[in-house]
């Protein structure tokens, strides 16, 4: 199993790589999408989230907004380290924050369009594409971090007394 450590220096290296690949398949512009969300999931939005884990120190004082789902999400679980299912529960949870925020900032009189049924709403039918190739970079470096910690989804080593 791999260190934060080790988990970022494997992001940074095949970050290059998976952008030229990205950049090859679907053009410059969703090699560039693809990387940065790559970067972005192996350094800001890890499978480790749910532990006190160099990606969640990373976050600095927002951090504090993983509490819930760090008390929610058991390690190395399904819902945490699942293939597809873990980056989905990390995106959902994300866009649940930004969207109470967006309600509360409506709340209080902030622009109309700030809605998060409205945001959202425009945000995909504009942007499907480019929020398709993110999601690809975000699984990516997730099934990286899996690759790393020894399985794509490993359980639990129980430990043991040596006599």
């Amino acid at each position: 199993m791999s260190s934060g450590k080790e988990h970022d220096k494997s992001t940074k290296a095949w970050a290059g790589p998976f952008t030229i690949f990205l950049a090859l398949l679907f053009g410059l512009q969703s090699g560039l999408i693809g990387g940065a969300a790559f970067l972005v999931g192996g350094l800001w939005l890890s499978p480790d989230l749910d532990t006190h884990s160099v990606a969640f120190r990373r976050w600095g004082i927002l951090q504090y907004l993983w509490w819930p789902y760090k008390k929610i999400i058991p390690h190395r679980s399904i819902f945490s380290h699942g293939l597809l299912l873990g980056t989905l529960m990390r995106i959902g949870y994300l866009l649940l924050l930004t969207s109470l925020i967006l309600a509360l900032l409506t709340k209080v009189g902030f622009p109309y369009h700030l809605n998060p049924k409205i945001f959202f709403s425009q945000l995909f039918q504009v942007h499907k594409q480019n929020l398709f190739i993110a999601l690809v970079g975000l699984e990516a470096s997730a099934w990286l971090h899996l690759i790393k910690d020894g399985g794509l989804l490993q359980k639990k080593r129980k430990k043991t007394k040596h006599k």
